[in-house]
């Protein structure tokens, strides 16, 4: 029986190729993915061994953030680490060195202005020279580091894209106005954030100091050890040098070396599923494949069964027949696999490395065993339980009932059951998605869209006839005779249609969901930068770090501008703890914050928003459903309708706080007011808690009305006022539309191109099913010719069919994308205000268009195969 099956394969090397293609794509997309997260999490482990290989200790301070506070505005109240403390550690007996560190953001602009690296990753540091006047950390390339307040030194990439060279003046700012520096040198780093993209700035220390924490201060300190050394002693010492608090923390070199690996093995895992995820849909897709092939080969060689049958192969033969010949197509399938895959990897990673300037660090292409066991075991086991069910029907044949039949119909039974099971699957899908949707709960949404399109897949033969049939009028009207037999064709075998049509329905369903999910979204920020924004301008941060105080009363001041409101979140406590000490206090001490609906971050800290109450409602539009419009004039907070139905808060409640400057007083709620994408949660006045915000906290944004509007001439003088800040945004309606838009455009532009594989994967399996399907009906396409069908009506029956498969697949598709769609929407309403089932008509008929068009070009050779066969050959064949 092994010599049997392996002749079959090699006797129908030509119909198995279009399923070795499918297993070979979904086996490569795995390999791929294994072997690209290998590569990159063994390059990035190497590239941070690197980092901490002069490191034997190194001790930070958790507190120091910009300018002594984090971005939630908490007080750096712990022990600093100051120069003196430095110089203590660098004194004891196994320390060789103890470097202060210091870091933070800092924007560096081209010569045009413009900011250069993407503002997440703009590095600012301070330069340590040595003995010999270099830092260890940063080689130099070319001139020297900087040694006051009016030098910079930059990182080579970033030197070369804004055209700067030694000696140059350099635009630099960090949260404040941007500063002229000479560049007195330029460096080599292998600073992640730089290498993916981002850029790096060197400072004397008592500039980077004072730019970033204060003078004297450090947020971390590398120590190096004497030869000899052990870094557990060295740290023990270490630890009985520095202060004593819980924002100081030492640890060795080695420590912090695993849990950066830590990092790195999680980030790697989390890009390998997800891929991976992308992968299982292509091999989901490949399995309708796989079975519709062995499936068609099965009755095309019943007789052949049959005589094996009868010379006494028993069931169990036929069927370990079949699936040995399913094994070898899958074993090669999935070695060429893997050879793709290792291609992908390479060209993946050059294209990041090119066009994409990822800027990925240099290793060796790791191959582990397991990513080759992996994919070969998954190939092989996807071919395998897809042409089990064909095999065992195989097995199930009668000698006899073979012998006179070229293909035996599916009982009616087996019809039922299945339909019965489908119905089911539907149904509970159908019930899972409408809990989800009642409950906002994502995971039953999920649940329930997972079984619908299960459900749908077993019921597709039952619904293929009706919903072909809609196309017959138009069919016999236009192509006549070549019409009609196409559609006799599509329903003829419906399990094969549906087995063919289902493979293209989970990409088309994958991709109508997404695409109606990110038009709804799109839609929803939209209209809640068009509806809820007043404002011309919001001035923010590129990189969405806190925007200096400074900034707001230099924009107010600025030409053109009417009205202006600060936009900060500020932390209060509140419950029992804040009401210590607050009797007798009144709402005079206002304060708000907001992290989306309730404002709470759950731990007892109301996060305000905080804004400017004499100006705000020329800025944003503030809709109130109960009490005062006037409640932020008054000194009182006004509460989201989401809030106050979260913590119960209503008109008239008082909330103890304790300030973040650790005073203590009481607020009253003065308004309940609509959603509004700009004052969640809680909103309160800036005279009534800008007295007790800690010195040097930093602003979320600033709005500004323009007295003419949003010209150009008032964005040019707000840039103007800020100084020119490249870290600056200054954007208007449009520009937040655009953000918006570009980011959820971009995140489906990923999803799009993953999702390619299982639609190339789908197509192949229209080529493959109507080819064989060809030389299944050699005899009736010979018949048609002897009768009066020509060539050209031989093609067109054979691409209308594909045309009509494709179509029917694609019905469903988009039918079943919109239900999934709505019901994934339906679980944002409560994050997103006002958001609604939006269905692009244009993308969802180009998706229809795009069906056909897969469709026709599926047909183009079996069609020319078709019209190619001769006459008489074809009607002898049995």
């Amino acid at each position: 029986m092994f010599r049997t099956a392996l002749r079959n394969v090699l006797a129908h090397k030509g119909r198995l190729l279009m399923t070795t293609l499918a297993v070979m794509l979904g086996t490569a997309f795995v390999a791929g993915t294994l072997v690209f997260s290998d590569t990159l999490g063994e390059a990035l482990r190497t590239q941070n061994s690197k980092s901490y290989t002069d490191i034997a200790v190194t001790v930070s301070d958790r507190e120091a953030g910009s300018r002594g506070y984090d971005h939630g505005g908490r007080a750096a109240t712990g022990p600093a680490l100051t120069e003196e403390t430095r110089a203590k550690v660098a004194a004891l007996p196994g320390a060789a060195e103890a470097r202060g560190v210091v870091s933070g953001f800092a924007g560096i602009a081209d010569k045009k202005g413009a900011l250069i690296g993407n503002g997440f990753s703009t590095t600012g540091t301070n330069y340590v020279p040595g003995a010999d006047g270099t830092d260890p950390r940063y080689p130099l390339a070319e001139g020297r580091g900087p040694k006051n307040a009016t030098e910079i030194a930059l990182d080579t990439k970033t030197a070369d894209k804004g055209g700067y060279k030694v000696g140059d003046t350099v635009r630099v700012a960090v949260n404040g106005p941007v500063m002229e520096l000479k560049l007195t040198g330029t460096l080599h780093t292998n600073d992640p954030r730089v290498t993916a993209g981002g850029s790096l700035a060197a400072f004397d220390t008592a500039t980077a100091q004072q730019l970033y924490l204060s003078p004297g201060r450090f947020a971390e300190l590398d120590v190096k050890s004497k030869p000899g050394t052990d870094d557990a002693a060295l740290l023990t010492a270490v630890k009985q040098t520095v202060p004593q608090g819980d924002n100081i923390e030492a640890k060795t070199g080695r420590e912090l070396a695993d849990e950066q690996d830590r990092m790195i093995k999680q980030g790697t895992r989390v890009l390998s599923a997800f891929l991976m995820g992308f992968a299982a849909i292509a091999l989901f897709v490949g399995i309708f494949i796989i079975a519709n092939t062995f499936s068609m080969l099965v009755a095309q060689r019943t007789k052949e069964l049959a005589l094996l049958r009868a010379v006494g192969a028993t069931r169990r033969q036929i069927t370990r027949s079949v699936l040995i010949e399913a094994l070898l197509v899958g074993l090669t399938a999935s070695v060429a696999g893997l050879l793709a895959g290792i291609g992908i990897s390479v060209g993946l990673k050059a294209f990041l490395n090119g066009p994409m300037d990822a800027n990925l660090p240099d290793g060796p292409l790791i191959v582990a065993p397991g990513t080759v066991i992996t994919a070969i075991a998954v190939g092989v086991l996807v071919t395998v339980l897809a042409a089990w069910l064909p095999a065992r029907r195989a097995s199930r044949i009668a000698p006899v009932a073979a012998m006179s039949s070229a293909e035996q119909p599916a009982t009616q039974k087996s019809l039922v059951v299945r339909n019965t099971l489908g119905l089911l699957f539907a149904l509970a899908g159908a019930g899972s998605l409408a809990a989800g949707v009642g409950g906002k709960e994502v995971k039953l949404v999920g649940l329930g869209a997972g079984a619908l399109l299960i459900g749908v897949f077993v019921l597709t033969p039952l619904l293929s006839r009706p919903l072909i049939a809609l196309f017959t009028p138009l069919l016999r009207a236009v192509y006549g005779t070549p019409g009609k037999l196409a559609k006799e064709n599509a329903v003829r075998n419906p399990r094969r249609t549906a087995a063919t049509a289902s493979a293209l329905t989970i990409g088309v369903t994958l991709i109508t969901s997404l695409t109606v999910v990110g038009a709804s979204v799109n839609k929803a920020v939209d209209d809640a930068a068009a509806n809820d924004l007043k404002a011309d301008y919001a001035v923010t941060m590129e990189n969405y770090s806190m925007l200096s105080p400074e900034a707001a009363t230099q924009i107010a001041k600025a030409p053109g501008v009417s009205a202006t409101s600060v936009v900060r979140t500020v932390p209060v406590k509140t419950g029992a703890g804040a009401a210590n000490g607050s009797a007798g206090s009144d709402a005079s001490n206002g304060s708000e914050a907001s992290d989306g609906s309730d404002g709470s971050d759950g731990s007892g800290t109301e996060w305000l928003t905080v804004v400017d109450a004499t100006t705000i409602d020329r800025l944003v539009t503030v809709k109130v459903k109960e009490g005062s419009a006037d409640a932020l004039k008054q000194g009182r907070l006004m509460v989201s309708s989401g809030n106050a139905e979260h913590n119960g808060h209503k008109v008239g409640d008082t909330l103890p706080v304790s300030y973040p400057d650790g005073s203590k007083g009481s607020l009253t709620v003065g308004a309940v007011i609509e959603a509004n994408s700009v004052l969640a949660g809680i909103v309160a006045p800036d005279a009534v808690v800008g007295p007790h915000a800690l010195p040097g906290s930093g602003l979320d944004k600033v709005l500004v009305k323009g007295a003419n509007g949003p010209t150009g001439e008032l964005k040019q003088a707000l840039r103007d006022a800020t100084g020119g800040n490249p870290l600056i945004a200054i954007k208007g309606e449009k520009d937040i539309k655009a953000e918006n838009r570009q980011m959820l455009n971009g995140i489906l532009n990923m999803m799009y191109g993953l999702l390619g594989m299982s639609v190339v994967i789908a197509v192949l399996g229209v080529v493959n099913t109507m080819a064989m399907s060809v030389f299944e009906r050699r005899r009736e396409i010979g018949m048609l010719r002897a009768i009066g069908l020509d060539r050209l009506g031989i093609r067109r029956m054979v691409r209308l069919e594909s045309l009509l498969i494709a179509l029917f697949g694609g019905l469903v598709g988009v039918g079943l994308g919109i239900l999934v769609a709505w019901a994934g929407v339906r679980t944002l309403a409560d994050d997103l205000k006002g958001i609604t089932t939006v269905v692009p008509p244009v993308q969802t008929a180009g998706f229809l268009l795009a069906a056909a068009v897969i469709g026709l070009l599926a047909a183009l050779w079996p069609a020319y195969r078709a019209s190619r066969l001769d006459i008489l050959d074809a009607i002898k064949s049995a």
